[in-house]
């Protein structure tokens, strides 16, 4: 796991140094840059497999040069498929030899011929491979965005990054707020398709691969680009629990095998719901079937008779695992927040458990695995149980945009190449029905955006890489063709065919029936609502400051206090350069 960053059409090497800087909790372990005109290349190591060697940039016998940001967890299978004088004992460098392999002497390639050999990789990544032959840089992102890029022009140069903050580097850059895709995440929870909140800077968009070239004058334009794997609800019409839910199970427990993969230690984060309990009950077998030592695990909560801590405490004493335990301090939320605000990159302010969990992981681990994605394949979240209430709220929210705001997101005004994959995004279309509302949140970004943005941030925040099992080609195949019946039945607890292959483990039924309970909120309620009762007034105030934002701020205030505090960082050119600052020192800038 890395951070990835560059340039290409006027690379500087001081600006690659201050980029790698500025994504230095990402990779702690080694720094690099390479420069070779037009392209710049920058590299921050955590060192997860091969620790003494694999350091990056790698470069290939033609040439080529590669950073990636990720884990191949098919590499040792593709290093016996693929002919090519390997010199590292690590899965980064199968990309090159796949990329060189499939070259034809003499003859450009197109976009859909590099997507037919990335295809052939299975993991979790984000890579820039230049191709010194061809004159042209590959970007690619693994097919649910597990793993960030993303990517700006300045100057007439592509700037390119795990994190949007590092654009920040360059003394041209100018953050500014893209209103539209800002309105889009206050009505749906996240940015929609390959938006991000700040303008002019958007994501190479999750399982695609685009070509970038320079022109004569050096500046730097998209080429080419064309889609790697796309993830499809595809239901079939039947399925049965006493034959296949074996099968399922089986299928996750290959997931978790191969995401032990590492030469660093490896634990769980243990939150007491189904899908990590899912994770802890097939550790010991998965690290047999991987020939790895048996993960240990980790849960905070705000007291001993939360919920969420009984439930892990009873999964981890079923299984035998060692678990770590802690007790989140009073002032957990208050300290922590300008982390929060500062590596999310976005206006979350409940979810803060994310940061005390993964600090205390990384003390013992490089490597965690975790839960997230099985409620958007399994059905699991409760809007997914009416959903024309869903839908009523996101069109109460939709009518509170600022009327320039809302025009273009609901009227086909948006232009695709701003990150917009549609022309316009209405509430009424996605929610007919469960297949359509699950299907649009693959393809518009609530995994990418939402889910996999948090753990990806905030994990690497404390340089800890956390692996996603539920999203394996394994079972993500055999999930994605559950009849939706068995996903969210009309009756009964969400999640069904799942919670079927888990009572084939030994996990209690207590936890097998567990219903879902929302996430940051349920892990410290009274710490959260307290924390926001002592910031009444500042964000009272920053309602007052938004006030063309209030009303879709309507249920959701605290998220004015997620604004002034993006506003301070991610909107001032200088925010890096004062991150270590306290929550009312980053609020006064902007009340």
């Amino acid at each position: 796991m890395c951070g990835i960053a560059g340039v290409l059409g006027s690379p500087d090497e001081p600006l690659l140094h201050r980029m790698n800087r500025i994504q230095g909790h990402r990779g702690p372990d080694e720094q690099s840059v390479h420069v070779e005109a037009p392209i710049g290349l920058a590299h921050t190591r955590l060192a997860i497999l091969d620790v003494t060697g694999s350091q990056q940039p790698l470069h290939g016998t033609k040439g080529s040069s590669l950073i990636v940001n990720g884990e191949i967890y098919n590499h040792t299978a593709l290093r016996q498929q693929v002919p090519y004088p390997y010199t590292t004992k690590g899965d980064s460098e199968v990309i090159l030899a796949l990329h060189q392999h499939a070259a034809s002497p003499g003859h450009s390639r197109s976009a859909n011929d590099h997507a037919a050999w990335i295809h052939r990789l299975d993991g979790m990544f984000a890579f820039a491979l230049w191709d010194v032959e061809q004159q042209e840089l590959i970007l690619a992102r693994d097919a649910l965005g597990i793993k960030p890029l993303s990517r700006t022009i300045v100057e007439g140069s592509l700037m390119f990054a795990s994190e949007a903050k590092a654009f920040q580097a360059h003394d041209m850059y100018r953050p500014s707020l893209d209103r539209v895709a800002f309105g889009a995440r206050l009505v749906w929870e996240y940015p929609l398709d390959s938006t991000s909140l700040l303008s002019g800077v958007s994501q190479v968009p999750a399982g695609t691969v685009e070509v970038w070239k320079v022109d004569e004058q050096g500046v730097a334009y998209l080429s080419d680009s064309a889609v790697i794997e796309r993830s499809l609800v595809q239901p079939s019409t039947e399925w049965n629990a006493s034959t296949q839910a074996s099968s399922l199970l089986d299928s996750f427990v290959s997931s978790v095998q191969q995401r032990l993969m590492a030469d660093v230690p490896v634990g769980i984060v243990l939150s007491g719901g189904l899908d990590s309990s899912l994770v802890a009950a097939v550790a010991h077998e998965a690290a047999e079937r991987a020939e790895q030592p048996v993960p240990a695990c980790w849960t905070v909560a705000g007291s001993e008779d939360n919920p969420d801590w009984m439930a892990a405490e009873e999964v981890a004493s079923t299984f035998d695992l060692e678990h770590h335990q802690h007790i989140l301090e009073p002032e957990a939320f208050e300290e922590r927040l300008p982390s929060l605000s500062w590596h999310g990159e976005d206006i979350d302010v409940t979810v803060l458990f994310f940061q005390p969990l993964f600090e205390h992981m990384r003390r013992h681990v490089t490597v965690g695995l975790c839960g997230q994605g099985a409620d958007e394949l399994h059905a699991g979240y409760p809007r997914y149980r009416n959903l024309m209430a869903h839908r009523s709220e996101l069109q109460a929210r939709e009518t509170a945009l600022p009327e320039n705001v809302r025009k273009p997101l609901l009227n086909g005004d948006l232009l695709e190449g701003d990150g917009w994959s549609k022309q316009q995004h209405r509430a009424e279309e996605p929610t007919n029905d469960l297949g359509s509302m699950l299907q649009f949140e693959f393809d518009h970004g609530q995994l990418s955006n939402f889910q996999l943005r948090l753990v990806d941030r905030h994990s690497m925040a404390h340089s800890l890489e956390v692996r996603v099992p539920f999203l394996g080609r394994p079972h993500r195949q055999q999930a994605q063709a559950l009849p939706m019946d068995w996903r969210l039945p009309n009756d009964g607890l969400e999640k069904l065919a799942l919670r079927k292959a888990a009572a084939l483990t030994k996990l209690p039924k207590s936890i097998v029936e567990r219903p879902k309970l929302p996430a940051g909120r349920a892990t410290s309620p009274t710490m959260i609502s307290t924390f926001l009762k002592g910031y009444e007034s500042q964000t009272s105030e920053l309602m007052e400051k938004y006030a063309e934002w209030a009303p879709v701020l309507k249920g959701q205030e605290e998220l004015a206090l997620g604004m002034g505090l993006f506003e301070a960082m991610h909107l001032n050119n200088d925010g890096w350069r004062q991150r270590h600052r306290t929550v009312d020192g980053w609020l006064s800038e902007v009340m």
